[in-house]
């Protein structure tokens, strides 16, 4: 009797430590049904509660399939301390805006660096948009190596399906920018939205889903004439490009930057499937630590290390088109002063500031995807470490 319950005590244990093990290993949030598609889960990221995007931000990996961009064994490129620069607003405005983290590199060197939500320096939180001004490099760095010809070949040109439909017409360089004139509704709030329907809207087998949601969208304006944020734009970018190099994004990504530009950790991004099969989605779903994003913009800063032209970041980071209020270039949001922003909903940001040495990374979980406050504030806060840095150089 006493080997009996000794045995079933033991099977027990083993039962309570499988499960703390699988507990620790996935997900600590139920992750949707099953039967979902991967663009109908992606979809459903807009419908999450603060704590499970809490949770979820930082392990897209174990929510979607994903493409992994190494980093090879390259050398990692140290980030020394720098001055402490506002420790005090740095975490009065991550407490006040739900941030994961923050970096401030001048020189190169870290002036700021804070987490929270559970962020370790060596995990990863998601980019959102910040991931369209990596796409759009991509287009540069496939322009050095002559797998893309030219910004201003027709898009039917890599993507012959494209044939008959609203980007008939229209030119890789209006992709990038965003004037297609191809009519499309952007919305966090609405389920009918284009940018929700894109991933909800099932294609037939063998078809490329992006290609053919997009070739059915109507025409609104000329090309060239207007600029309309559309994310499903670079999702075809995205598709373009895997047509034209012959690689997937994540490929192209750790061949031209994540094995040259001292990342520490691997990126993941979001695909459709894993393996060669799998096709990520250009517009959104890179995921990285918050110091290999900072790297990023280092890497960007010193232009490029020779994998883009000279002239590819001048060019992108200017204002090609207006955008509302602002203005757009190739996947960044130039500044009045100079500096230029990738941007994501729910708080993601890189901003580089070539004049100052400057890159200020931002990972977050704003209450809601986008609001005018959230925006204020961030560049409130850009305006402070801007002004911090003038300060400390004048002294």
């Amino acid at each position: 009797m006493r080997s009996s319950a000794r045995s079933r005590n033991l099977a027990l244990a083993l039962l309570l430590i499988f499960v703390v093990t699988a507990h620790a290993d996935g997900p600590s949030t139920d992750l949707g049904a099953p039967s979902q598609t991967v663009g109908q889960r992606l979809a459903d990221d807009l419908n999450w509660t603060v704590a499970q995007r809490d949770d979820r931000f930082q392990q897209m990996d174990k929510v979607f399939p994903v493409h992994v961009v190494r980093r090879g064994r390259q050398p990692v490129l140290p980030l020394p301390p720098g001055r402490r620069l506002l420790d005090t607003e740095v975490a009065g405005y991550m407490a006040a805006e739900h941030l994961a983290g923050v970096l401030v590199l001048k020189d190169g060197k870290v002036w700021a660096e804070r987490y929270a939500l559970g962020l370790k320096p060596s995990g990863h939180w998601t980019g959102f948009s910040v991931t369209k001004a990596v796409t759009d490099t991509l287009a540069g760095t496939a322009l050095r190596d002559g797998s893309l010809r030219s910004l201003d070949d027709a898009v039917t040109a890599y993507l012959p399906e494209m044939r008959g439909s609203a980007y008939d017409g229209v030119t890789v360089r209006q992709l990038m920018t965003m004037t297609s004139g191809v009519g499309w509704n952007e919305s966090y709030t609405s389920s009918d939205a284009d940018n929700v329907r894109l991933y909800t809207t099932s294609s037939a087998a063998g078809k490329n889903n992006t290609v053919e949601y997009m070739r059915t969208l109507p025409r609104d304006a000329p090309p060239g004439a207007r600029w309309h944020y559309n994310t499903g734009e670079t999702d075809l970018l995205g598709v373009l490009l895997r047509r034209a190099t012959g690689k997937t994004l994540g490929e192209q990504l750790s061949a031209a930057i994540w094995k040259h530009a001292g990342m520490e950790h691997d990126a993941t991004w979001i695909a459709t499937a894993p393996g060669a099969a799998g096709e990520e989605f250009g517009g959104s779903g890179l995921s990285a630590s918050l110091r290999d994003f900072g790297r990023l913009g280092l890497w960007v800063l010193r232009g490029g290390d020779g994998a883009v032209s000279p002239d590819w970041f001048p060019e992108a980071t200017r204002a090609q088109v207006k955008a509302g209020n602002t203005a757009y270039g190739y996947g960044w949001w130039p500044q009045p002063d100079g500096s230029f922003a990738a941007l994501g909903i729910f708080g993601q940001s890189i901003l580089i500031d070539p004049q100052r040495k400057l890159v200020i990374v931002t990972l977050g979980d704003w209450p809601e995807a986008t609001g005018a406050s959230h925006t204020a504030a961030r560049a409130s806060f850009w305006a402070k470490v801007k002004a911090a840095v003038d300060s400390t150089a004048a002294h």
